[in-house]
Formats: structure tokens, sequence, C-alpha cells
């Protein structure tokens, strides 16, 4: 297949994928997709790339598509082409200079407030001008808003769109808004801000991105579950022992210790990333792929976790955390985190979840780690040597590995620890996995709200952490201090032991070279 033609089946798909599950749907008309915050450090280093690596593949056709930055900062087009150039690299196309100059060329620049009216009638202005010189019938342009923007702003702009942005869709046009993760920073301020913004857009027109759910193996973890026979006798309380979801930085908030000191490790990483890895790992088989049916059940694990208890936590700070002069002296902000979580049902009672999460530590790695049971009658004596585990590995390597004994090769009966190993780069050669935001994107462009977070499941997240947040905010729970490099507090890896996890000693897991 040619490159053209390779582009126009693309465009194709993008078309019909525009809508989901209406066959009577008119074409539709244009699309232009709005970042709010250009100018910031959200826009430049994910926004625009992501809508970038989507032109590349044909996804956003330029007879079609526009793209409009709106941000305080007074500057011209080419200032703002300028300043996102750099970071328009993609290695999907076949001449990458001249893709990055015609993407630039799509984008124009609009400066104003976040709360004035001014700004957002000549932004509706210029989109309309781009409507209009497209030929869209009045009701049939799409308009998806992304405010790369902090979530204070969030009620004045979602406003100001309602009242000057919105365009008409009686003939299969829509107008979307794309919100960034936090979502407030207990369950009153999810939920103050949820119902500012529900007053505004219905629930269809939300889309709450989590950049997790975009990732590649969390997209697997379904297909994992429920496609592979052999997973359905195991994936319960009577084979596995623990299930450990672990998120690991080898640096500290890096000049972002401000933002970072107001929220801290479990609002920034384990309330929203690694809970949403749990609600897929946990989850019951849902009726369809319907996005509907898939968030139901997602709710339902939830609403099932029990009361987080004190002594199932441990906090950690990195020393010199608070030598960041945008840091108060006494801070009592985490950056180190194990909790355990534990679902009261018929499939996971007594299986401890065990969220872990922190920066300056030894290494860096998202990972999924299901550790089974010990085998009944170890006739090898071989259980010193450690347990069966079934590892994800989400970020760096992606890849996936079974953890089994083995007998060692030659002359003796003697077993040692290896693994049946998928890796990503070894096996799939050739192939580029998508970034997490230009998969959302394209989701949400299509109308697929699937690996979005729903209203009601972003309550039910709140009301689990809620309670210890305050604990800590109030003072009521320490930090451990740690050294930077290492493991994190030791009684973080005493709380896996007293939960049931058995470290294995003698067996590290090295991704294969190509």
């Amino acid at each position: 297949m040619g490159s053209g033609e390779w582009c126009l089946q693309k465009r194709e798909s993008f078309r019909s994928d525009s809508f989901s599950g209406n066959d009577n749907v008119p074409e539709t008309g244009c699309l232009s997709i709005i970042v709010l915050g250009a100018s910031g450090d959200l826009a430049k280093k994910k926004t625009f790339p992501a809508l970038f690596h989507l032109y590349c593949q044909g996804f956003l056709p330029p007879e079609e598509v526009h793209i409009f930055g709106y941000a305080r900062t007074k500057i011209s087009d080419d200032e703002l082409r300028n300043r996102i150039r750099g970071y328009l690299v993609s290695d999907r196309s076949s001449s990458p200079s001249e893709d990055v100059s015609k993407f630039l060329q799509l984008i124009k620049y609009v400066s104003g407030s976040y709360d004035g009216a001014e700004g957002f009638q000549l932004l509706d202005k210029n989109i309309a001008e781009h409507e209009f010189s497209k030929s869209s019938q009045e009701g049939s342009s799409r308009r998806l808003f992304y405010l790369a923007l902090p979530p204070s702003v969030y009620p004045s702009v979602c406003k100001m769109i309602r009242q000057y942005c919105m365009n008409k869709s009686d003939l299969g046009g829509w107008t979307r808004i794309v919100v960034e993760k936090p979502f407030g920073k207990d369950l009153e301020s999810a939920e103050q801000l949820s119902s500012q913004i529900g007053e505004l857009f219905d629930e269809p027109q939300i889309y709450r991105i989590d950049h997790y759910l975009g990732k590649e193996l969390v997209q697997n973890l379904l297909v994992l579950r429920f496609a592979n026979r052999f997973f359905l006798p195991l994936w319960n309380r009577d084979n596995i022992d623990n299930v450990q979801i672990v998120f690991r930085e080898d640096f500290g908030t890096d000049g972002r210790g401000g933002y970072f000191d107001e929220y801290g490790i479990i609002r920034d990483i384990i309330q929203n990333h690694l809970l949403q890895v749990l609600c897929l790992v946990a989850m019951e088989k849902p009726v369809s792929l319907k996005p509907e049916h898939i968030r139901d059940e997602k709710v339902k694990v939830l609403q099932s976790v029990l009361p987080i208890k004190d002594d199932e936590v441990v906090l950690g700070q990195y020393e010199g955390y608070r030598d960041d002069p945008t840091v108060p002296d006494h801070s009592n902000t985490p950056t180190f985190a194990s909790v355990i979580l534990r679902i009261h049902n018929e499939r996971w009672e007594g299986v401890p979840f065990i969220m872990k999460a922190g920066k300056a530590l030894n290494s860096r790695k998202a990972e999924i780690r299901v550790q089974f049971k010990d085998v009944p009658g170890d006739i090898f004596r071989c259980q010193k040597q450690g347990r069966n585990e079934f590892v994800i590995r989400l970020q760096p390597s992606e890849a996936m590995y079974m953890k089994l004994t083995v007998k060692q090769p030659g002359l003796e009966m003697s077993t040692v620890q290896s693994e049946l190993d998928l890796s990503y780069r070894q096996r799939y050669q050739g192939v580029t996995i998508p970034e997490a935001y230009e998969r959302l994107i394209l989701d949400t462009i299509r109308g697929d709200q699937q690996h979005f977070v729903r209203r009601d499941e972003l309550k039910a997240a709140w009301e689990i952490f809620t309670p210890l947040l305050h604990r800590i905010d109030n003072g009521e729970m320490k930090p451990i201090p740690y050294k930077p490099g290492s493991r994190g507090p030791a009684e973080a890896d005493e709380l896996s032991a007293k939960a049931g996890y058995v470290q294995t000693h003698g067996y590290i897991w090295i991704p294969p070279t190509l």
C-alpha cells in the first residue's frame, strides 16, 4: 500500500469513528481543536506533540482540522509555533521537517483572559471563520476544548465556553471538553468541581483524562484477563496471595516542589493513576466493551474497597525535599506512600492490594505484580526460591512476564527461578507504541469515553482516600525520612511482608536485548 492510500485509509477511519453506534449520523463537518493554556508546559510537552503524532498518522487531515491555542500570554501565531517546534519529534513521518512545518501552519493563537467575555468572543469568531472557510454546514462542525490548565480556573473557563463558544449540534456536530487531573483535593472539592462543570455540560461531553488509562499495557489488561482461558480460574483469592501496584521515580520534585507540596504523592499518583489500574485488575467481566458497561464494573470495585487502616499505611519524605525554596520548612507532605487496600467481595476477600508510589527512589518503573500462593505439598523444597508471579511492566521497557520455577539445566535435579517473557521491544520490533495522550485525544474525537473517568467513579475514588488525606493534612500522620536513591522507608517493606508479600532473593528480571 502506498503512503497516499494509507493516509486515505486513516482519514476514512477518522471520519467513520467520529461517532459510535449511530448509523444515521450525517457527514460531520470540520474539527476545531482548542488548546487552552497553550503557552504552558503541559501543552508544549504533551498536548501539541500528541496532536502532531496524530497528524503524521493521518488522523488529523489538514482539510478538516484546525488547531487553536488560547492563553493569557500576548504572543503571535509564529511565536507560539516556535515555542512548540522543538517538541515535535516523530518517528512515524517519512519527511519530519516538512510535516512539522505543515502541522504548525494549522495552529492559530488567540490571547485572552480565562474569565472575560472578550477573549472567548474573539476565540469563537476565529473558530467560526475556520468553519466557514471549510464550508461546514451549520450544526455539523465539531469543537474539542482541551483544558491544559490548573483546576482552579476550570469553572470560569467552562462558563465562558458555554456562554460564547458552543456550536449547534443538530446535524451531528458536538462540543466536548477535556479536563486534566487533579480533579479536586478531596471529596468535597471534587464534588464541588464536578457540580460546577456538570451545570454547564452533560456527562457525555466531559472527558476527565487520566493518561495512565492510555498506556499500552494498561489497555491490555482487559484483553489479558477476559480473552485468555487460563487466567479465568486463577484470578481470585483462592490462588492469588497479594497484588502490588507500584510507581517509582528516581528523581525528586525537580522545581515542582511548590506545586507538589499542595498535593503530595497520594493525590498526585495513588488516588488516580494507581487506583485506575487497580480497577482494571480487580473488576468483573463487563457485559460488553461499551464504555458505560466497563465503567459500571470499575465503580463497583471502588465501592467495595474497605476504609483504610492507619496501621496499613507507611508515609515517607526524602531527605532534602524541604531544601527546595518553594517548599515550607515544616512540610508534612509525603513524597512516598505505601497503602494497603482491601476489597470486600467474593473474588478478592482477604487479598491485600499494596499500592506503592514514591519519588527520589533507586529506580524508575511502574508495574503490576500479582503474586500467587505457595504450591501445596512442595516436593522440590523450592519455596525459598520464590513464588510464582505475573508481572506487567507498564514503563519503561514495556513487558509482561510470568515468573516460575523450572529445572536447572544439567545432570542434577535442582530448581531455579526463570520466566516466560513477552517484552514488547523484542516481540514487536518496528512497531511504535503510541503515547498515552495521542491515544486518549483520538478517543475524545471519536466519542469513546471508555478510558476516561466518570463522575461517580471520581466520587468513589475520593471517598476511599479523603479520610486518610485529612489525617495527613492535620498532622496526625507523619512521613518517615528516607535517603534519596534508596528503596524508601524500610517500614514499607515490613508492611508488605506483614501483608503477605514474599520477596524473591537471587532473581532479577533482565529485559531481553534485540
